[in-house]
């Protein structure tokens, strides 16, 4: 069976477990789903193509290093945070202009200009002259636009009970007349409604919307060092050409700035395991064979001091399908597990040109 052996490495790298968030914290391995999205990006897929990958490797040490994260909330708060203006409503990103930051934890008014520190005086005049407008805008809908409407409502329902008190047949005329007086209101109605929203929307929800609330916390991720990773990946052969011909177009797995330095790619054919064979590394091996594996007895898990060896379970996501507008993933569990033999064939699990063992999910 033919695939391609991938030999990298990685100065640093964090393989984010996407249910942490204070603490962003690491897979051992890259996922599964990781690889595939960095090896699609670095071929130029702009479709998913169908592709098996068995994942192992090793890192020399990990730490937690402190970041400070911003975080742009949906919400425009006037007592806390930073105040901001985007640059664009539109996109959630870097281009903002800081205009005030609160001191303290309460007690701060961004429209009064209470214990804050102001870095933009023009945009918070301007955010202060949009709150103004926002009372004004309330104060005219409360007092003028709400009471105009009711009596246009009673004044329809008026002309809506005399048309049912005549006679169909013998004041045809004056019903035609009640209804253009009807329709003429309702006309009146909808103008009006249209013509206060217009104005709100041009004059106070889009200037307001490019102000949003910054917030900013000291948060932990955890970071692999000294990593080596081997990938086999199968499936068809242009695919498989087309990782090989841009293999060097591999930048970075995990984040974007966890850059591979890809040493070896290589073709290689995979066989069923039929002598006995030792992985040094740790390698993510799917449960089902990992199972059948230690049902058949072709596998020894090496432990220390007479324990017997054991791994971690992962459920890994793998790809996905796009269903209402969201990702719902393809999820595989996996075990991880290092420095093991196995010496007997196993569904799933071979081994290449250069014996080692492969694992294909």
């Amino acid at each position: 069976m033919k695939a391609l052996r991938i030999r990298l490495t990685q100065t640093s790298a964090n393989y984010r477990r996407e249910e942490t968030i204070d603490n962003r914290m690491t897979y051992p391995l890259p996922p599964y789903s990781t690889v595939i999205g960095a090896i699609h990006k670095a071929c130029g897929f702009t479709s998913y193509h169908p592709m098996d990958i068995s994942i192992q490797g090793d890192y020399q040490s990990m730490q937690k290093e402190v970041y400070l994260d911003h975080c742009i909330l949906n919400s425009l708060q006037n007592d806390r945070g930073i105040l901001i203006k985007m640059c664009n409503s539109q996109t959630v990103s870097n281009g903002y202009v800081k205009v005030a930051a609160a001191k303290k934890s309460q007690g701060n008014d961004f429209r009064k200009g209470e214990y804050i520190d102001v870095y933009h005086p023009e945009y918070l005049d301007e955010y202060r002259a949009l709150k103004d407008l926002a009372d004004k805008i309330g104060a005219y809908k409360k007092d003028k636009l709400k009471p105009f409407l009711e009596h246009v409502k009673k004044h329809r329902q008026y002309l809506s009970d005399l048309k049912k008190v005549l006679n169909p047949s013998t004041e045809q005329t004056k019903i035609q007349a009640l209804s253009k007086q009807e329709a003429k209101w309702k006309t009146i109605e909808k103008n009006v409604k249209r013509n206060v929203e217009t104005y709100e929307r041009e004059h106070y929800k889009y200037p307001i919307s490019l102000f949003r609330t910054l917030t900013t916390a000291p948060k932990t991720y955890e970071t692999l060092y000294g990593i080596t990773l081997i990938l086999h990946i199968h499936a068809d052969d242009d695919t498989l050409a087309c990782i090989y011909d841009h293999i060097d177009d591999l930048t970075s797995i995990g984040r974007s700035e966890d850059f591979v330095n890809v040493e070896e790619c290589s073709y290689t054919e995979l066989k069923e395991i039929d002598d006995n064979y030792t992985c040094d590394m740790h390698m993510y091996i799917p449960s089902n064979a990992l199972s059948e594996a230690i049902d058949s007895d072709s596998i020894n898990l090496n432990g220390q001091n007479g324990i017997p060896g054991c791994g971690t379970n992962f459920l890994l996501n793998k790809d996905y399908v796009l269903a209402d507008n969201k990702r719902i993933f393809n999820k595989k569990l996996v075990c991880y597990v290092s420095k093991f033999n196995i010496f007997d064939a196993v569904s799933g699990i071979y081994a290449d040109d250069n014996s080692n063992i492969v694992a294909l999910v």
